[in-house]
């Protein structure tokens, strides 16, 4: 087993108030699954993906449950313990990469930064590590972008260095967290099938999270439904996209924007 999540809970609290962001989440995931965790905005997925990061200020939320890691609790460790996890072997690609890389930065250096946290390779090493995780995110001209700046690439090539970045020390678990909202059609179906090939060679398991549920049906194996903190619905991607137990559910994929419907026409099926 290679993710184990028993009632998690997140709730984040001020001086007056407190809000259970996640309510009740459990999951398993094996070695190497495809795993999607969709709902709309306020569901909890975004949440339950920070908290498995240890992402979320442990002053402002209590957290609960467990999170086995291969067998490791993420939510007992502390924070220099989950250092040592986060980046080797649990990673994360956000939604928007220039929020996340740094616009003073070369990219090949960004791409690196695992590398020098977690390992004690060379310059050299560090390189070609590098250009080779920038080649398997599917950048062209790795050595050419390794030298360029953020600003300098596009939308779709800024993600896939994020990617690269999450891949450059071959984590076990990769957590995508609406990595293709921000791209157009194009873009994003060649993302999904860099994240496809990359789970099919290196065997990584991937938690994707998204609201489009067009996106998590051409990747998942299998989907969570969350609303309001909570699980609706889970099973194999087919049986939740064509035979929906519940009724959220149904809502959700009847209101899934389809070709024939942005063109103005009917369903397609």
């Amino acid at each position: 087993m290679l993710l184990h999540v028993e009632h998690l809970k997140v709730t984040f609290h001020d001086r007056s108030s407190l809000f259970d962001a996640v309510e009740d989440f459990s999951l398993q995931m094996e070695e190497g699954e495809v795993v999607g965790i969709v709902g709309e905005s306020g569901s909890g997925k975004s949440m339950t993906a920070h908290a498995l990061m240890g992402l979320i200020p442990r002053a402002k939320a209590d957290i609960s449950g467990k999170a086995l890691f291969r067998g490791a609790d993420l939510l007992a460790m502390s924070r220099a313990q989950l250092r040592q996890v986060q980046g080797r072997e649990l990673s994360i690609i956000f939604q928007e990469p220039m929020t996340s890389l740094n616009p003073t930065m070369r990219i090949g250096r960004q791409v690196e930064d695992a590398l020098r946290v977690h390992t004690k390779l060379g310059a050299g090493e560090r390189r070609a590590r590098a250009l080779e995780a920038m080649a398997l995110a599917g950048l062209s001209d790795p050595e050419k972008l390794y030298r360029c700046y953020p600003h300098q690439l596009s939308g779709g090539m800024r993600q896939r260095v994020m990617i690269a970045a999450a891949l450059v020390l071959r984590p076990r678990l990769l957590i995508a967290d609406e990595p293709t909202t921000a791209l157009d059609v194009t873009i994003q179906a060649q993302i999904l099938d860099t994240l496809k090939d990359i789970n099919r060679t290196e065997g990584t398991a991937i938690l994707f999270i998204s609201h489009d549920l067009g996106v998590v049906k051409a990747l998942c194996q299998r989907v969570v439904v969350m609303r309001h903190g909570l699980i609706v619905e889970e099973g194999p991607a087919d049986q939740v996209f064509y035979h929906p137990r519940e009724g959220y559910t149904r809502q959700l994929i009847a209101a899934r924007p389809t070709r024939k419907k942005l063109r103005g026409g009917g369903e397609d099926g």
